[in-house]
């Protein structure tokens, strides 16, 4: 698995009536009637299962698509689903305002890029517009529009380069499993 720090895909933007959809739950993202499912490939065709208006996202979902939201995206539960999910469908990454304290934890150490964008105005991407996500800097460009949020954390950013929190250790420990 590649972990280049700039990203180019298809921009799945998370619209409401009034914005862009904030407050996804872990629920809404990964629907606890599935947590029986621990093979992280079929995950995918659970991704938004239970988020009205995208239920139909993992059908529609390609390889190499990033998903940007609103605020506090993945508040609720401790769910690691609904960071794997995302990873089984190929999308690259996930851009919102905000996200919940947990699922930025979760999506962290297991090396799922996430950036944080405070901010920003809800009408200015497009959906299914080509992205640049620049993980490093923070930066979203699409449309020839540029929107610049917080950049990785150095910790953060070397976590995902090394492909998740267990193989980060591993190579802080100079490649000795304990």
């Amino acid at each position: 698995m590649s972990h280049e720090l700039t990203l180019n895909g298809r921009l799945w933007v998370l619209r409401e009536e009034d914005g862009l959809f904030g407050d996804i739950d872990t629920d809404m993202i990964y629907h606890n009637a599935h947590l029986a499912v621990t093979d992280v490939d079929k995950m995918g065709q659970y991704a938004f299962g239970n988020l009205a208006g995208y239920k139909d996202f993992a059908a529609l979902a390609k390889p190499g698509d990033i998903v940007l939201a609103g605020e506090n995206f993945g508040s609720g539960s401790s769910r690691q689903h609904a960071v794997d999910c995302f990873r089984a469908l190929g999308v690259l990454a996930v851009a919102a305002k905000s996200f919940g304290a947990i699922y930025k934890r979760n999506a962290i150490n297991s090396g799922f890029p996430i950036v944080e964008l405070p901010g920003l105005p809800d009408s200015l991407f497009n959906h299914f517009s080509d992205a640049v996500l620049d993980l490093e800097n923070g930066v979203l460009t699409s449309g020839g529009t540029t929107y610049q949020g917080l950049p990785m954390s150095t910790v953060a950013r070397d976590i995902y380069i090394a492909g998740g929190l267990f193989e980060y250790a591993e190579k802080m420990n100079g490649g000795n499993s304990a």
